[in-house]
């Protein structure tokens, strides 16, 4: 009998599984069942960055009073079932599921040396690594670094002081008042010391000149609005490739000049 049956229907079918209408019920409520983990996983690193512990319970027990126990997701947290990896992040259309694309631009070329991709929506986290990669292209840490108000951070002001690279980082949007940066926050100080300058502001000027641009022609010269992978290390290798063609667009140029 069980030779026929494996004849009639493969020897990997058992004849008692489950209809395929109950299997795609049970596959969903493993994905779901996936993203929670996720979920939780991402939570517990969120709450112990902030100091908490596994034995910190809710607000009114414990030895801490908080609003949730440890590593429990707020109810309005959410997470992708078709790209995991991406974040929901702010734009200028609304809100996305995205990735943050991150550039160096040469001044006097304007060819990309140095490019990175992130799923956090802030940048501050990625001037450092970027100066790191600008590092490896050229051989040399840059001289002089500019950047907006997103890369702020006494941290990595501290560290382009360390490296002797003088940087011109706004500390706060423009036409928008800002604290006076605090007393602890010796590398801030320096920096707004810096920007309150002629020469200072002069300098950072030019950002807006030498970047912009060049986020210009990857939208309207490439056409490149969307990410057409998924999965963070495929979406960096296709980031790299579109920055790499526009390079090769802007070389051309160069060289025919």
């Amino acid at each position: 009998m069980d030779a026929s049956e494996d004849a009639a229907h493969g020897a990997t079918v058992r004849g008692d599984e489950l209809p395929a209408e109950l299997q795609r019920r049970e596959a969903r409520l493993a994905t779901i069942a996936a993203a929670k983990a996720r979920l939780e996983a991402r939570q517990a690193v969120e709450d112990r960055e902030k100091g908490r512990s596994p034995g910190d319970g809710r607000k009114g027990r414990g030895p801490k009073p908080f609003a949730r126990d440890f590593g429990v997701p707020p109810d309005d947290a959410q997470d992708n079932f078709t790209d995991p990896e991406s974040r929901i992040m702010k734009t200028s259309g609304g809100f996305d599921q995205c990735y943050n694309g991150q550039i160096a631009v040469d001044a006097a070329s304007q060819l990309i040396v140095a490019t990175g991709l992130t799923n956090c929506a802030a940048d501050n986290g990625a001037l450092l690594p970027l100066v790191d990669r600008v590092q490896d292209t050229l051989g040399t840490d840059p001289t002089t670094v500019l950047a907006d108000a997103g890369y702020k951070s006494e941290a990595s002001f501290q560290t382009l002081d360390t490296r002797r690279i003088t940087a011109y980082i706004s500390l706060g949007r423009e036409g928008q008042e800002r604290a006076e940066p605090s007393s602890d926050t010796a590398a801030t100080q320096r920096m707004a010391a810096r920007l309150a300058t002629a020469d200072g502001r002069a300098c950072y000027r030019r950002r807006k000149a030498i970047v912009e641009p060049v986020f210009g022609w990857l939208k309207a010269v490439l056409g490149f609005r969307r990410f057409s992978v998924r999965g963070q290390s495929k979406v960096r290798g296709e980031w790299n490739l579109v920055c790499l063609a526009l390079n090769l667009k802007r070389f051309h140029r160069i060289q025919m000049a």
